[in-house]
């Protein structure tokens, strides 16, 4: 069995399309991995979303940032961005399938026989795996039932707590958790998350530090696979996988294959498939 990642769709749908067959994509036998963002900002957010959950138990996809924002925006507690392309979704006959199958999406995955674990964006350099998974259970917890999952939608959003404390409780370090899986890219020296920069980290402040460039990460030597970072782009890292090769914004979109390299992102195969604007 083949494991395929592929990077952010964020409503691009026949460039996903194009890199399974490339591969020969085989539900019967393969399975891919999503690293979240499978909708907006794209021309088709509601066939990816439906293209995705037909696959069932052949594909798995963690929460980005914008499906969380797609699931509060349909609750009623956010509303819509200018840029935002999920009124497709939200006019659906089957939008409220589409929307309770996105909200059962874990935050967090890890596969031990290949020995890499998935997120959106990463996993903050006080946690090692195990801290991880269960931070994100908490949150996963909140948004499967659907009366907690409106409560907590409402008070979801917010750049603070930006600093991990193991004393924070309730809503607050669960804020923390969504904020560190779906939306890090930079940390203070002190290991706060920092959001004011999204560019690269050649063009970052001298303040700002990648994640993954944090020193003494707990979790070092887990081979991650994430998305999120279009600026970043398809990299390689000693401990992790960067997909999100900017694909909604006119770029491509970046496939790789997983369980040939056992965790070693150096020996990872890639396909790139163009995305026109």
């Amino acid at each position: 069995m083949a494991l395929y990642a592929v990077g952010d769709l964020q409503g691009c749908l026949d460039p996903l399309d194009r890199l399974l067959e490339q591969v020969h994509f085989d539900p019967a036998n393969d399975h891919l991995w999503l690293v979240g963002d499978l909708v907006n900002r794209g021309p088709d957010s509601l066939g990816c979303l439906r293209r995705v959950r037909a696959l069932g138990a052949d594909a798995t996809s963690v929460l980005g940032n914008h499906d969380l924002h797609l699931l509060a925006t349909a609750a009623g507690v956010r509303e819509p961005g200018g840029k935002d392309t999920l009124r497709p979704v939200l006019d659906a006959p089957d939008a409220g399938d589409l929307l309770d199958w996105l909200a059962q999406r874990p935050l967090l995955h890890s596969d031990p026989a290949t020995g890499w674990t998935m997120v959106h964006a990463g996993i903050p350099p006080a946690w090692d795996l195990e801290a991880a998974q269960a931070e994100a259970r908490q949150v996963e917890t909140e948004l499967s039932e659907p009366k907690r999952r409106h409560a907590f939608l409402e008070v979801m959003f917010g750049n603070e707590p930006a600093q991990w404390h193991p004393d924070l409780a309730g809503y607050d370090r669960l804020r923390y958790t969504v904020n560190a899986l779906t939306r890090m890219r930079y940390l203070t020296a002190n290991g706060a998350l920092e959001f004011a920069g999204n560019g690269p980290p050649e063009e970052a402040s001298p303040d700002l530090t990648p994640w993954f460039r944090m020193p003494d990460r707990a979790a070092a030597g887990q081979a991650i696979v994430f998305g999120h970072w279009a600026a970043l782009g398809h990299r390689v890292g000693p401990d992790w996988l960067a997909l999100d090769s900017g694909c909604v914004w006119g770029n491509c979109m970046t496939l790789a294959r997983l369980d040939e390299a056992e965790g070693d992102p150096a020996r990872v195969t890639t396909w790139q498939a163009p995305c026109p604007r």
